[in-house]
């Protein structure tokens, strides 16, 4: 047990899905997990480990934003010993090529700042995710109806962003899309040598303002857990 999550010794599976939600967290273990548990309720932010496919996975919580990420991730290596981390979650198109209930898989994820920033000092550390992952995702996402996209994202440290001119820069140099947790969660899986990966659905859009409604985002979102799952057992 630990100050922000109450399992048990033994209650983690070795391989974590993200989502930052913890109601979606609840959605995808009981969607899509045998036997799921709750083993953390912890300040609301709930943990379920189950089976699937008779692998042990846990699905838990980060909350919004690199800072609550940071917390859990560091807690479920360096406390429980997880060691394949897959981040579930949202995402903002940045691209007018990228559409609505699209999938991103995140090669990499640039950012301002994140709450590694002061270890690195005058270095601009470029957080990646783990190639076998991001392969086994691609090959999975190939054999569904979904268009998958790989590239670079954007970690922002804002939801309410009021930098246009920085996003301008960003869609002229290709970045895909934006969210606000993949970079420090690349950067945490760096520095304890474990496995990490950000598959983002579209949900917004920057350029066209396009939004997916609230009650067809469980339908899109369980490609993504889906192929989470398949690229994490692969």
């Amino acid at each position: 047990m630990t100050v922000h999550i109450g399992a048990k010794p033994g209650e983690i599976a070795e391989t974590v899905l993200m989502p930052g939600d913890p109601y979606r967290a609840r959605w995808a273990a009981e969607k899509f997990l045998t036997d799921a548990k709750l083993v953390n309720e912890t300040r609301g932010m709930l943990g379920f480990t189950g089976t699937w496919q008779g692998h042990r996975v846990t699905i838990q919580g980060s909350g919004m934003g690199m800072p609550s990420l940071s917390i859990y991730a560091n807690e479920l290596i360096r406390d429980y010993g997880a060691q394949t981390l897959i981040r579930i979650g949202s995402a903002g198109a940045m691209q007018a090529n990228i559409k609505i209930r699209d999938l991103v898989l995140a090669m990499s994820a640039c950012t301002m700042s994140t709450p590694s920033r002061g270890i690195f000092k005058e270095l601009n550390f470029a957080p990646t995710a783990d190639f076998g992952l991001l392969q086994a995702a691609w090959k999975a996402a190939e054999g569904r109806d979904v268009v998958t996209h790989a590239g670079q994202i954007y970690s922002s440290d804002v939801f309410y962003d009021e930098r246009p001119d920085l996003s301008e820069q960003m869609q002229r140099h290709g970045v895909l899309c934006v969210e606000m947790e993949a970079a420090e969660l690349y950067t945490l899986a760096a520095r304890y040598g474990r496995r990490a990966l950000a598959i983002l659905t579209i949900s917004d859009h920057l350029l066209t303002h396009e939004a997916l409604p609230s009650d067809q985002r469980e339908r899109s979102f369980g490609d993504m857990v889906e192929i989470a799952l398949k690229a994490a057992f692969a």
